[in-house]
């Protein structure tokens, strides 16, 4: 009876020992994933940004970035998370422990196996995230609107070639403080893509202003500030859509990044066992060079 009875608690103990395995996270793999992945993408963003696909310009408002450059973009972007995530997937599914073997159940291995997968990839999202974060903060913090002066506004990276138009003058005192009137008048023609456009008294004031800074004749400053308001409209259009095309192509990478960041954890769990590739992967058996069970002769 007692030997019964230390039988039964050592086979409730290892089961409890096999069922905690199954449900844990093996960090390790997961790291080693998601390290996979961020080396990954750095090398296809890197390659696709040095063969022309960054949505970006040497003009200061993005001008010359058209809507098919921008969508381009948006499709390498997905290309190339389906790619790394893909990648760093396979690594956390192939490096994990295989399950004890009390975890009989097909669908609990995949399961878990998925899991290491998806953990991969929420690490390498967060990773990637944070350093987007201090990055941008280091460039904004080093900027020379930044460090020049407190009348510095948001329109002046975006709308940098149009107040420079706005405000040219062949002859103009040396020491002439342009700040302060660029700001203001930044702050004017970003109103341009409102749904009410630039106030009448808004326009009036950036006429009176160009007259008495570049010393033009009222006739010819209102054609420069019409122009002005013109050009700030489509260059502030031209960068939101492209933007929202970016940031919906991000979305959708990170999105399809995940499922087949499981999908390819789940490969290589098949893999590290031995095993062909499940039902709903079946068509990449053929890839698949793991034992094979010999004919019994």
């Amino acid at each position: 009876m007692a030997i019964e009875t230390l039988v039964q608690d050592n086979l409730m103990e290892g089961g409890f020992t096999a069922a905690e395995e199954r449900r844990s996270i093996q960090w390790s793999s997961v790291i080693a994933g998601a390290f996979a992945s961020g080396a990954m993408s750095f090398i296809l963003v890197s390659f696709g940004v040095a063969i022309g696909l960054g949505v970006s310009s040497a003009s200061p408002t993005w001008r010359d970035a058209s809507t098919a450059l921008a969508l381009l973009s948006g499709l390498y972007l997905i290309i190339q998370a389906i790619v790394s995530f893909g990648f760093g997937g396979y690594i956390a599914g192939r490096t994990a422990r295989p399950a004890p073997a009390l975890a009989t159940i097909e669908d609990d291995g995949e399961r878990r196996d998925g899991l290491h997968g998806l953990t991969s990839w929420a690490l390498a999202v967060l990773i990637g995230a944070a350093l987007l974060a201090i990055i941008g903060a280091a460039a904004i913090e080093r900027s020379p609107m930044r460090s020049a002066s407190g009348n510095a506004s948001t329109a002046e990276p975006l709308l940098s070639y149009e107040l420079d138009k706005l405000y040219r003058a062949p002859r103009r005192p040396p020491n002439t403080d342009m700040r302060e009137a660029r700001a203001e008048a930044g702050r004017i023609l970003m109103t341009s893509s409102s749904h009410s456009g630039v106030s009448i008294d808004d326009r009036n004031y950036l006429v009176q202003q160009v007259g008495a800074l570049t010393g033009l004749s009222a006739p010819d400053a209102e054609r420069r500030v019409d122009a002005s308001i013109a050009d700030s409209h489509t260059a502030i259009s031209r960068i939101r859509r492209n933007s929202v095309i970016v940031a919906f192509s991000i979305a959708a990478a990170a999105l399809i990044g995940a499922a087949v960041a499981w999908a390819a954890a789940v490969a290589g769990g098949r893999h590290r066992d031995g095993e062909p590739l499940p039902n709903w992967m079946a068509s990449s058996n053929r890839f698949h060079r793991g034992r094979r069970a010999m004919p019994v002769p």
